[in-house]
């Protein structure tokens, strides 16, 4: 394997009001469909250990590119204290001596660490749970009645589905297994709560106004 370079990114929080790529692998992306799954969920069930034995939680790995594949790890704090620079080198230092031993590449890759931002993808039933009351977006694998894309505040989730009360009004439960990718709108109240509690001592912010 050939490692390319490190990119630190601190946040994405200036993309638009839309759901972010990648919240699993994309079309075009650097997949492996052997019995073991996904080269991305591969590398995830590597990397979680490590990261939390640091002390970080994976939130999310992308692979993304083929003939220079990149590697997005995204990953926050255990302590729920922000990611700064200092975490993001630890992180790439870390992952990057991982690979060096497990050679997932024949070629040239790239490595990119990053925090989850404040509009983060929601991939854990933790994120949903901890969100609740906040807007987000989920996409579907499969259009639903002809709907691809819901938007709404979150009621709740578990391991199997997650509930939105939509903006045009009424409930809806998506299966966990139907959504494609989901994120957080970047609101003004989810600006506040992220900076409200950025130092509480669970990391949890505070619930929006349903």
């Amino acid at each position: 394997m050939a490692f390319a370079g490190r990119l630190f990114l601190l946040s994405d929080d200036t993309q638009p009001d839309d759901i972010q790529t990648g919240d699993g692998a994309a079309d075009g992306d650097s997949a492996d469909h052997g019995q073991h799954g996904t080269l991305e969920q591969r590398l995830a069930r590597t990397v979680t250990p490590v990261l939390a034995g640091m002390g970080y939680e994976l939130v999310r790995l992308q692979v993304s590119g083929t003939k220079r594949p990149t590697v997005q790890v995204m990953a926050d704090r255990a302590d729920g204290a922000l990611i700064g620079v200092g975490d993001c080198e630890a992180i790439s230092h870390a992952v990057g001596a991982l690979f060096d031993v497990e050679d997932p590449f024949t070629g040239e890759w790239n490595l990119e660490v990053s925090s989850a931002g404040i509009d983060r993808p929601l991939t854990r039933t933790k994120d949903w749970e901890r969100f609740a009351g906040h807007l987000a977006i989920a996409e579907l694998h499969v259009p639903r009645d002809g709907r691809r894309r819901f938007r709404g505040r979150i009621l709740g989730a578990d391991e199997a589905a997650v509930r939105l009360r939509l903006d045009e009004g009424g409930e809806v439960e998506l299966g966990r297994d139907e959504i494609r990718r989901a994120k957080l709108v970047l609101t003004d109240e989810l600006i506040a709560a992220t900076a409200a509690d950025a130092g509480a001592p669970d990391g949890t912010p505070g619930a929006a106004a349903n």
